[in-house]
């Protein structure tokens, strides 16, 4: 891909940080653009530029001599985030995507791809914790999460809407539960993963730590390696509609709890919290339509995954409390 010109959107950010790796690594000159820097280690971005893309004129600087858009910048974070933030993260997000996809088409981008969310699917297919796996056409008729979810939905259809009229190609992936090194694991906007894996990184062996929920929720979780090949596929792929980028290794979040527990070698007692946010009962991805279009699903194991997720952040907590 020497001379492909490639923008991460969110490149600040835990997914677009390791997109960038992802591009640079298959030979494409990589802007990164971010409200922030990424926290834990430089980009390896060719340039990257530090802007609001809340903004059209920012996003038209981010876009300018582009040709494929990778849009991973949004305000985002787990389920005590999103829950608390509806009107931020739903009006931030919409400005957001529809600057970018003008701006992109403006600039005469070649492919743009978006970074949409399990939080899309129906509440009302999700209120059992033995779920089968959510399919893309499942979205309608819709009821996403409040906020995020329906800012997510919203932006698929904008998307839906530029690839149909000839505007600009588009591709969308709906995440589901990405997590890995690198990715936030504290301070409010961590998902699950990450919050499990710091709390036994502090706990002694034989201690408690709190569990949001009763714990019988189950979600299916993907490592970011696999994401970032995924949305890559996806990308250069054919296929215009939203697919799942997700696994079906269905886990409750106790089972999540014990299993990380176990990576770091410590006996556990859980002390559950339902007064705090705990989303869906279930929520799992089917994969089926992702290999009808790509060949390929993500490969990583849950416990594969844990293993080196859960390493990163003990490090990060034992470097902290040194």
């Amino acid at each position: 891909m020497k001379n492909r010109r490639a923008l991460v959107a969110g490149a600040g950010g835990f997914i677009g940080h390791h997109m960038v790796r992802h591009l640079k690594g298959k030979g494409y000159w990589v802007r990164g653009v971010d409200i922030k820097e990424p926290e834990y280690e430089p980009s390896q971005a060719d340039e990257f530029m530090v802007l609001d893309l809340r903004k059209e004129d920012n996003c038209l600087e981010a876009t300018r001599d582009i040709h494929e858009v990778y849009q991973l910048a949004a305000d985002m974070g787990g389920i005590g985030y999103i829950t608390a933030n509806h009107a931020d993260v739903a009006v931030n997000n919409v400005l957001i995507n529809a600057h970018m996809l003008q701006a992109a088409f403006a600039n005469d981008a070649t492919r743009y791809f978006y970074s949409s969310s399990a939080c899309i699917y129906p509440m009302y297919m999700q209120k059992s914790p033995e779920i089968g796996g959510l399919k893309e056409e499942d979205a309608y008729p819709a009821d996403p999460e409040e906020g995020y979810g329906w800012e997510k939905l919203y932006a698929e259809k904008l998307c839906q809407y530029y690839d149909e009229e000839g505007k600009l190609p588009t591709r969308v992936a709906r995440f589901h539960n990405i997590y890995g090194p690198l990715g936030t694991y504290d301070g409010g906007r961590e998902k699950a993963p990450a919050a499990i894996s710091r709390k036994v990184a502090m706990a002694e062996d034989g201690g408690e730590i709190e569990v949001w929920g009763d714990g019988l929720q189950t979600r299916s979780f993907t490592y970011v390696d696999d994401c970032v090949e995924g949305i890559y596929r996806i990308m250069q792929s054919d296929h215009s509609s939203p697919l799942n980028l997700g696994t079906d290794e269905l886990i409750s979040v106790n089972d999540l709890v014990d299993l990380i527990a176990k990576l770091g070698g410590k006996s556990l007692t859980k002390r559950h919290d339902t007064s705090k946010p705990q989303g869906v009962r279930g929520r799992n991805s089917d994969n089926t339509q992702l290999r009808a279009v790509l060949g390929w699903e993500p490969a990583t194991t849950l416990e594969q995954g844990l293993t080196k997720t859960y390493k990163w952040i003990e490090s990060q907590v034992a470097g902290r409390a040194g």
